[in-house]
């Protein structure tokens, strides 16, 4: 058989497709369970160490700092030693964090070991999702790439049902075994990656041709060779510099924006769910109905996008998911006074809506750039948009204290709407591009 003509891309979707998918995705899962477990213990936590609004506040936020900081490192670190190497940072700081905070005592201890967990995470975007993309058939290059998103979910559900059974067994005083559990899941996650391969498409980057033709050979057969990869090797090396001008500049402004006002919204709306609903007077039965609910439409909704990305393209994806999503905030701010009904039936537009966004913030980062600079880019959108997060989640309560819960609800709109003027005018489409073709500016 004669495989010359075939490009890897084209190939069907294979076991070692699946396994490195779940090896992508258990860093997302992860992920998704470190940062929301803080939000089980917080309460047993704060009463435990004694925490004062500054503490609490700062220990909330920390992870969002360190994913900021492992953004930045973890992309640089990936493009520059290779995407295997760092493939097993992110887990061992997992298991080593997560296992020091069962003897932590005090505020600046638990900060500094969430701020290091932040590291983590933000270390897992660039080097979890440029692999999985680099080895990825075209056709199942953005679901597959979306389901991260799902997963992620998945771990934060998890960790409110884990950190709830703990305290049920133990009591109130078992906040430090809540937070120490993400150490397990580290460690599955650390055994599933052993066996990982480089990326070829890096290890050609790096002028590795030799190494690359054997990794390509051992996933697909002796029949495939460098010859079936759809990749420059000669021409102009690119550098993280070209992320600031010519088009790659372009690019990288609409990731970090669109990135930024999908995140923003959805940390505000997610992290301060029980508070929102308060303000929106849904009390009872109705504000326990409203969190479950919100969580629930979140995932619904990535699990949507996550089925049509191919097939109503990743342009139009992002517009009208920004559209509705904004516009269901607008119905928030205006019908806040409303039946109960009609409330959380805005927030679950919001949120089935908001996950088109929501899953493009890790497939147009990873097909917008070329390999020599694919992680570095992920890592920058990461920790940019960590800013507004970080922002969206100090300056929530702050908000609805101060402006109430109309004007708040305004000023989330306006920010998705942001959104929607620049995905309008720069977003472009991919998604019957190879990954060569979708990184070229030609």
């Amino acid at each position: 058989m004669n495989n010359v003509a075939v490009s890897i891309e084209d190939v069907p979707l294979n076991g070692f497709h699946r396994l490195l998918t779940i090896r992508s995705a258990g860093g997302s899962f992860v992920d998704g369970y470190v940062l929301s477990i803080i939000g089980v213990a917080l309460v047993h936590m704060s009463r435990s160490l004694a925490l004062d609004d500054f503490w609490e506040g700062m220990i909330a936020a920390s992870a969002l700092i360190g994913i900021f900081f492992g953004g930045f490192l973890g992309g640089w670190l990936t493009d520059v030693l290779g995407r295997k190497r760092l493939l097993f940072v992110g887990p061992t700081l997992f298991i080593v964090a997560s296992l020091a905070q069962l003897w932590v005592d005090s505020a600046v201890a638990l900060f500094v070991l969430r701020l290091l967990l932040g590291v983590a995470v933000g270390i897992e975007y660039p080097v979890a999702t440029s692999l999985l993309v680099e080895f990825m058939p075209r056709k199942y290059r953005g679901p597959r790439l979306a389901t991260l998103t799902i997963m992620w979910f998945a771990g934060a559900a998890m960790a409110y049902v884990v950190g709830e059974l703990l305290f049920k067994l133990w009591g109130s005083d078992a906040w430090r075994l809540v937070l120490a559990s993400a150490a397990i899941i580290g460690a599955m996650l650390f055994l599933v990656r052993i066996g990982t391969p480089e990326s070829p498409r890096w290890l050609l980057s790096k002028g590795r041709a030799a190494e690359a033709e054997a990794i390509i050979k051992q996933v697909y057969g002796n029949d495939f060779s460098l010859a079936n990869l759809p990749e420059h090797r000669v021409g102009e090396k690119l550098t993280i510099l070209n992320l600031l001008h010519s088009g790659y500049g372009k690019r990288m402004l609409f990731v970090v924006v669109f990135w930024t006002c999908s995140v923003v919204p959805l940390f505000a709306v997610y992290a301060f769910a029980p508070k929102v609903l308060a303000a929106l007077n849904l009390q009872g039965d109705w504000s326990s109905l409203g969190s479950v609910a919100i969580t629930l439409f979140f995932v619904i909704g990535c699990v949507i996008s996550t089925r049509i990305i191919n097939r109503v393209g990743r342009r139009n994806l992002l517009i009208y998911s920004f559209l509705c999503s904004g516009l269901a905030l607008l119905g928030l701010a205006v019908g806040h006074a409303g039946p109960n009904a009609l409330v959380l039936a805005f927030f679950a537009v919001y949120a089935l809506f908001i996950g088109g966004a929501q899953v493009l913030t890790l497939v147009y980062p990873n097909e917008l750039f070329p390999t020599e600079i694919r992680a570095f880019a992920v890592g920058v959108g990461t920790s940019l948009s960590r800013i507004g997060a970080a922002a969206g989640t100090y300056l929530v309560p702050v908000s609805l204290s101060t402006l109430g819960i109309a004007q708040t609800m305004y000023i989330a709109a306006a920010v998705t709407l942001v959104g929607l003027v620049l995905s309008w005018v720069l977003a472009p489409e991919t998604r019957s591009l190879n990954l060569q073709q979708a990184a070229s500016l030609n």
